[in-house]
């Protein structure tokens, strides 16, 4: 639920800051708030005004009719503010059944005649209560106060509100409330506010007073107002402590595409939930309330969108540290529960919670914590397996059910209602219900008909019916066929291919699919299958061109993010030639979505979502991911029609309705789930009206929710006659009437709190077995439907399939929630310091080098950065830079000089010096065999540097190796080897990368790391050259950017410095 209350100390900072009237509003900021620690001294230092004035004090905790509940101070000085606080705060005060401790507000207060004024949002648009007699005695506003109606996308004037509003006002008084009002509602536009009330509202000769205020605000729009809004903190509702862990999991949920949200009701709780769908998650809280539990149960929350296994394995340890502080007499039981997943791997995502399980075994069993687990899904049979085998391994008693349990009856199980039945084994991964057990590879298209209960035309549509002059276009009854065409917004490859393989098992002619739009890249080809043949879809890069190419299209399908979801929406409908549009995204601010849907009203266009999975036509269309995956789409019947139509708000549930009507009936005719939130764009008794006038749907479900009045509109249309065929009504939230404190359901478009009564209605066989008997409904014979092959990808994550990897690698993995080098996490690299020197050890060679190994390298890369610009590495890097070449370039032409002439000698110093102090060779022999041989001594020279004129670079390394290396055996070698060659020429010395060359062996077989094999390998593979190349780059790139800051022109060589020497001219 987007809209979320505020304190009054924000909703007023935001009314006194940007309310735009010519009223005087007066007491701006004149606030302060007292906590337990509050030190009254301090206070009045900072709000003088305290010493002064006569002050009202209250609590600012979401508390609704405060005066009437005696929880407000009036007309107090600040000693009477004291001893009102002593008596009030933190003591616990029972309102309505529920208990808080207090956070008081204290104001300065002028009073003369009150006012009530108050603006709320509805589908239609927003409703400007006001009411001459305000105050704690205001009573029954909806009933007394005076109503303005502001459409969607409509304004108010002053001389609107002074005739519709202020009638009973006094005449010397109205301009300025005319004109606070008019600012007010602006005000609640612009910062979209959901819920503004004022009560009481005073107006004097000074101005305007706003006394007293409640508001709500549409978190959703944040992305809009964050400029306005600043950081604003949502309180906890009234009756219920902050818990840190909610808001870890808040934390943990806004950083995540997924969703995760937790609510703690009673820590002391017996009953804890772990619950996958915000439909799923109040149908549970449900199903424990009306077995008794509601004093027991502990939490609500749900965790979708396919979280991470980190992001559930979090999720799962935050609960499972919860429930197993307190031990229980009777022991806990923990509710692993779900609906049919549409998309989420379900064995992925239980991966973090059986990591989470195996970290907290011993408390679970302290505890005496039994788990019950029911899911479906992608993957869920190997979900479900791992469950149960961790269950084994540790001790804990896990009980796993799939769906051929309902959903629902593991509750029963865990709270001792119902025994625990003995499955047999489930099959062992999804593919099964990919088989086609007939063997058919094709289904004849004639032998599948448009219905499964009685044959139709193929072309089944009912276009849009035209309507009279100045009404609005009146919408389709029939949204989907055989024949829709679509187009998809976004990028969305894995719906789209999933909508192409249910439009093939469906025996569609064509793909459902004709193109896709998606604004960030070009235009261009992508490719999908369509059954065993691959065919490429057009991506265009904007909505006219695809508009214009694919006439045919009537549906678009929106994944565009929140932020942009609307402005797509709007150019849709611009496009007579689309009546539906489905949006999927989530978080759209509901003054978007309002203005959607009227626009949508004018141009006769069906709205499904947003916020939604989308809907289903089994048969013939299905909408992104709605239905799952095949295994899902196979085994509940929705290739081909059913007669039985529902409508839900929940995708989730969706999903498990389509379970449940394939098992209980011959199956689904339609589906749609409109979204959760608040106003979606097309309502239950659209779609239920639809059905009525759809000759296929012989019977109607609706998975309702308990507030709003949705479902009294449908009961009207039974009494009176609009609906005759027989209707199924589950409407789930009955839980809130039990809560001691406002819940939000998560999914749910609404507040579970102050409803109507409403009939539940148990849902089962006996309408539709009636159906059967009095021949509304003919069963037809089943028809195999064809196979669709599996991707390749899903394969091989059933482990079905095994296929040589193209590229193995073994120091870094970037596959999880956290970059791994050489099995270490990032942020322990961080955490113990590493350093540049152990990250190249960890990425290079695999392994922890001890501290001094680190520093080494790093003196290394730090020495050989640079040796100026006469080098021919960095030389032929200046002469790319001058020429106008970018840095990658210019770098790689200096790299490319490296080799044994110019810095690579590296590798062939450590295998030369190696080669014969291995051999047992003498110091003088190696360098007369070296002579003999007529080969150079890699290592060894210099052209500028001496014995007596020594390189200190090495002279720096010299002194580090001999204090910290155990052992310099070949360093000692190379060192009596110098002696002999300058002996005969003083520049003849070992140089910097012989130096390193031989220290570096020296390191690799002494550290205690490598065996001495493996210190080999790494030397002949070229481990060694890695090191001056790493330090050289650095000095290269320095050179490329101070030729470019320097603006040096194009190089071209001075002929001075040439020498031509040509040939002779020979005359003939």
């Amino acid at each position: 639920m987007s809209a979320k209350a505020i304190s009054e100390q924000t909703g007023k900072e935001f009314l006194y800051k940007h309310i735009n009237t010519s009223a005087a509003v007066q007491n701006r900021f004149r606030y302060a708030t007292v906590t337990a620690e509050t030190d009254w001294d301090r206070l009045t230092q900072e709000h003088q005004w305290l010493l002064t004035q006569r002050l009202v004090v209250k609590p600012d905790q979401l508390i609704k009719r405060r005066g009437k509940l005696g929880l407000v101070g009036i007309n107090l000085d600040l000693q009477g503010v004291k001893d009102w606080v002593k008596s009030h705060l933190m003591k616990d005060t029972t309102v309505s059944r529920k208990k808080e401790r207090h956070i008081l507000l204290v104001l300065s207060r002028s009073h003369e005649e009150e006012f009530y004024v108050c603006i709320y949002a509805v589908r239609e648009g927003d409703i400007v209560l006001f009411h001459h007699e305000g105050g704690v005695e205001v009573g029954d506003v909806d009933a007394k106060a005076q109503k303005l109606t502001v459409a969607v996308n409509e304004k108010i004037s002053e001389e609107q509100v002074k005739e519709q509003l202020l009638s009973y006002v006094p005449e010397d008084k109205k301009g300025v409330l005319a004109s606070f009002i008019v600012g007010l509602f602006n005000l609640y536009e612009d910062l979209y506010f959901t819920y503004l009330e004022i009560n009481p509202l005073v107006v004097t000769t000074d101005g305007v007073y706003v006394l007293d205020m409640a508001a709500k605000i549409d978190a959703t729009a944040d992305f809009i107002c964050k400029s306005k809004w600043g950081d604003v903190e949502f309180p906890p509702p009234f009756g219920r402590e902050a818990y840190p862990e909610e808001a870890y999991i808040a934390d943990l949920d806004a950083k995540s595409g997924a969703s995760l949200k937790l609510t703690l009701l009673n820590p002391q709780g017996r009953i804890w939930t772990m619950v996958a769908g915000g439909g799923a998650s109040v149908v549970y809280s449900d199903t424990i309330c009306d077995l008794g539990g509601v004093d027991e149960l502990a939490n609500y929350g749900e965790y979708s969108g396919a979280p991470s296994e980190q992001q559930t394995y979090d999720y799962a340890k935050t609960i499972l540290s919860l429930m197993t502080r307190e031990k229980h007499p009777q022991g806990k039981v923990l509710i692993i529960g779900g609906s049919i997943a549409n998309f989420t791997n379900v064995a992925a995502t239980f991966k973090g919670i059986v990591r989470a399980i195996k970290d907290n075994q011993e408390p679970l069993k302290e505890h005496e914590v039994k788990i019950f687990v029911r899911r479906g899904g992608p993957n869920y049979q190997e979900g479900l397996r791992v469950m149960g085998e961790v269950g084994k391994t540790t001790g804990i008693p896990i009980h796993v059910f799939g769906t051929e349990t309902h959903m629902t009856a593991i509750v029963g199980m865990a709270m001792g209602h119902r025994p625990i039945p003995n499955l047999p084994p489930m099959a062992a991964h999804t593919a099964n219900f990919l088989l086609n057990a007939s063997n058919n590879t094709v289904t004849p298209a004639n032998t599948r008909t448009a219905s499964f209960s009685e044959p139709k035309t193929p072309n089944d549509v009912s276009p849009a019916k035209k309507s009279k002059a100045g009404l609005p276009a009146a919408k389709a009854t029939t949204l989907f066929s055989k024949h829709t065409k679509a187009i998809v917004w976004g990028m969305q490859t894995r719906a789209v291919q999933g909508m192409l393989d249910f439009d093939y098992v469906c025996s569609r002619e064509e793909p459902s699919v004709a193109a896709m739009v998606y604004p960030f890249t070009g235009d261009h080809k992508q490719k999908f299958y369509w059954g065993h043949k691959e065919i490429l879809l057009p991506v265009y890069k904007n909505m006219a061109d695809a508009m214009k190419k694919h006439p045919q299209v009537d549906v678009m399908i929106s994944f565009a993010s929140l932020r942009s979801a609307f402005d797509s929406t709007v150019e849709a409908m611009q496009y007579p030639q689309i009546h539906t549009i489905a949006i999927i995204a989530e978080g759209i601010p509901e003054a978007h979505t309002r203005k959607m849907i009227k626009m949508a009203d004018e141009k006769g266009v069906t709205i499904i979502g947003p916020a939604t999975v989308g809907g289903i036509k089994p048969g013939c269309f299905k909408i992104g991911n709605t239905g799952g995956m095949l295994d899902n789409i196979l085994a509940s019947k929705l290739y081909r029609p059913g007669s039985v139509a529902y409508v839900s708000r929940s995708g989730g549930m969706s999903n498990e309705l389509n379970n449940i009507i394939s098992r209980t009936t011959d199956g689904v005719y339609e589906g749609v789930a409109i979204g959760g939130d608040r106003y979606p764009g097309s309502t239950f008794m659209d779609h239920v009206l639809r059905y009525q006038d759809t000759p296929g749907i012989k019977m109607i479900v609706v998975l309702g929710e308990i507030g709003g009045t949705d479902e009294y509109k449908i009961c009207q249309g039974i009494k009176e006659g609009r609906i005759t065929k027989p209707v199924v009504c589950w409407c789930i939230g009955t839980c809130a009437t039990m809560f001691a404190s406002e819940v939000r359901c998560v999914g749910a478009g609404r507040s579970h709190q102050n409803f109507y009564l409403v009939v539940l209605l148990i849902s089962d066989r006996t309408v539709y077995d009636e159906l059967v008997a009095n021949g509304t409904i003919v069963p037809a014979q089943e028809v195999p439907p064809p196979t669709v092959p599996m991707d390749y990808s899903w394969a091989r994550e059933l482990g079905l399939i095994r296929k040589p990897a193209s590229f193995m690698t073994s120091i870094c993995d970037e596959r999880g929630q956290e970059l791994i080098y050489a099995g270490m996490a990032i942020t322990e690299v961080f955490k113990e310091e590493m350093g540049i020197g152990g990250v190249l050890g960890l990425l290079w060679f695999q392994r922890r080098l001890p501290r001094y190994a680190c520093q080494f390298i790093e003196m290394c890369l730090m020495v050989t950065a640079d040796h100026g610009p006469a080098v021919s590495g960095a030389h032929n890097t200046i002469v790319c830079a001058r020429a106008g070449k970018d840095l990658i370039s210019s770098l790689t032409s200096g790299l490319l000089t490296i080799g044994d002439r110019f810095g690579g000698a590296l590798d062939a110093a450590a295998k030369q010096f190696s080669k014969a102090f291995d051999s047992g060779m003498l110091p003088m022999d190696f360098v007369n065999k070296m002579k003999k041989d007529g080969k150079l001594i890699m290592g060894i020279g210099h052209r500028v540097k001496s014995i007596n004129n020594p390189d200190m670079r090495v002279q720096i390394l010299k002194d580090f190796v001999k204090q910290h290396f155990p052992s310099t055996q070949l360093l000692d070698y190379a060192l009596d080897v110098e002696k002999i060659t300058t002996s005969k020429k003083p520049n003849l010395i070992l140089n910097v990368d012989g130096f390193i060359g031989v220290s570096f062996v020296d390191l690799l077989r002494t550290c205690g790391g490598f065996t001495r094999d493996e210190a080999d390998e790494f030397v002949e593979i070229g481990a060694l050259n890695g090191i001056f190349v790493l330090g050289r780059s650095m000095g290269f790139i320095g050179h490329y950017l101070d030729q470019k800051r320097l603006k040096q022109g194009l190089y071209r060589h001075p002929w001075d410095d040439i020498s031509y020497v040509l040939p002779e001219h020979m005359s003939m």
